[in-house]
């Protein structure tokens, strides 16, 4: 029987919506390249998918005269100018599922993203001390989907998977918590929502609903 000790959750997609933020910065990159996408198209086809991984695509795709590190470096820069203008939202009882989640759970944020994208993004909302653990893609060298993030998360916490669940919205990080040994619950967003999620544990619609998954949990541990 497993006895719910700590929740890890995604970010990106999950607590905050920040795919208009990642979309805007993305194509600030391809501008001078004279490469625009609309927003559903982009959205749609590269929600969760890791930076490098969608600068390799774009760069393939569109011949372009760079590289896909030196992309991907523009995109953060971009990103961090342009969350300093436009924080992202919130989605909807991400406040409150960590309010309950940290009553009764350690909890600990597992992004894709980096710090500088991250950590003014909690602490504009106050959410930082919600997470006694945060891993970003800056603090792991194999970024979602390897497992490398929520082990690190795991170790850090000291918790053992069969003890902990993540909370996901894309197939990258589904991956990323299954290969670590969690139980993974879906919350699918509107650009994710075709992804395939065989794989998890739970799929619900809204953080709402996940709160009653965890309450369920609870109280059967």
């Amino acid at each position: 029987m497993m006895s719910l000790k700590a929740i890890l959750f995604d970010f990106d997609g999950t607590l905050v919506d920040s795919e208009a933020l990642h979309y805007h910065s993305w194509l600030r990159v391809l501008a001078p390249f004279g490469v625009e996408y609309s927003e559903l198209a982009f959205c749609d086809e590269f929600s969760g998918v890791p930076t490098l991984k969608t600068a390799e695509i774009l760069l393939e795709r569109h011949k372009l005269s760079s590289t896909a590190q030196a992309l991907c470096d523009d995109k953060n820069r971009f990103f961090v100018d342009t969350a300093a203008t436009m924080q992202p939202k919130l989605m909807p009882y991400a406040d409150e599922i960590l309010s309950y989640a940290s009553a009764h759970c350690k909890l600990a944020l597992v992004t894709g993203s980096t710090r500088a994208e991250a950590i003014p993004v909690l602490n504009h909302y106050g959410l930082a001390h919600f997470f006694e653990c945060i891993v970003t893609k800056d603090d792991v060298v194999q970024p979602k989907p390897h497992p490398e993030p929520y082990l690190q998360a795991l170790s850090a916490l000291q918790i053992e998977p069969e003890n902990a669940i993540a909370l996901e919205d894309s197939t990258t990080g589904l991956s990323s918590g299954s290969a670590a040994g969690l139980q993974v619950m879906v919350i699918p967003n509107e650009h994710s929502a075709k992804q395939d999620f065989s794989q998890a544990a739970w799929q619900v619609q809204s953080l709402r609903s996940a709160q009653d998954v965890i309450e369920g949990l609870l109280a059967k541990g």
